[in-house]
């Protein structure tokens, strides 16, 4: 004969006496020997030490690394603004990009700048170049690969000037004005 169950008659208690489970089957002993194993611990985790994140640890050193690159070319930026024949607008173009995706704050300072943010804000408008910005550009790179040849640079150095300077020649002429 069977003995009766002492539980009232539901679900869960037809469960417990029984030991099945209605949702998804769990062996009771392997149950049991986890809760054994996360007791000890803050907030249950099993033993071993946490992997860091290692998606978050590199966006974090992207982000820095862009950081850092925007800060150098904002220095050469300002730099070329008021050195001649050096490009400064460039820099600053590569400055914002970089602020962009690290320091929003950085980059809306850089745009509302007195000095600095015209240029800035005008390419992202645009994409214009004035004309008198196209040929200093143009000259300069007339100057920089005549300058090379003059003192003596090796072959594979003129024709990466040269296919570079050619690049950014067609670049720099199918901007708007």
């Amino acid at each position: 004969m069977t003995r009766p169950s002492r539980l009232p008659s539901t679900p869960s208690a037809q469960s417990l006496s029984t030991g099945s489970s209605t949702g998804p089957s769990e062996d009771p002993a392997r149950g049991a020997a986890r809760d054994a194993g996360a007791a000890g611990r803050p907030n249950g985790r099993s033993g071993g030490r946490r992997r860091p994140d290692t998606r978050a640890m590199r966006a974090a050193l992207y982000r820095q690394t862009l950081f850092a690159a925007g800060v150098v070319f904002l220095v050469v930026g300002c730099i070329g603004m008021v050195v001649p024949m050096m490009p400064g607008t460039v820099f600053l173009i590569l400055a914002a990009w970089c602020f962009t995706r690290s320091s929003p704050r950085i980059e809306a300072w850089l745009l509302n700048h007195r000095y600095l943010g015209p240029s800035v804000r005008r390419w992202r408008e645009t994409g214009a170049i004035p004309l008198v910005a196209k040929g200093f550009a143009l000259t300069s790179f007339v100057g920089s690969f005549s300058g090379a040849w003059y003192f003596g640079a090796p072959q594979p150095v003129l024709i990466a000037l040269g296919v570079l300077f050619a690049l950014l020649t067609v670049f720099i002429v199918t901007r708007p004005n």
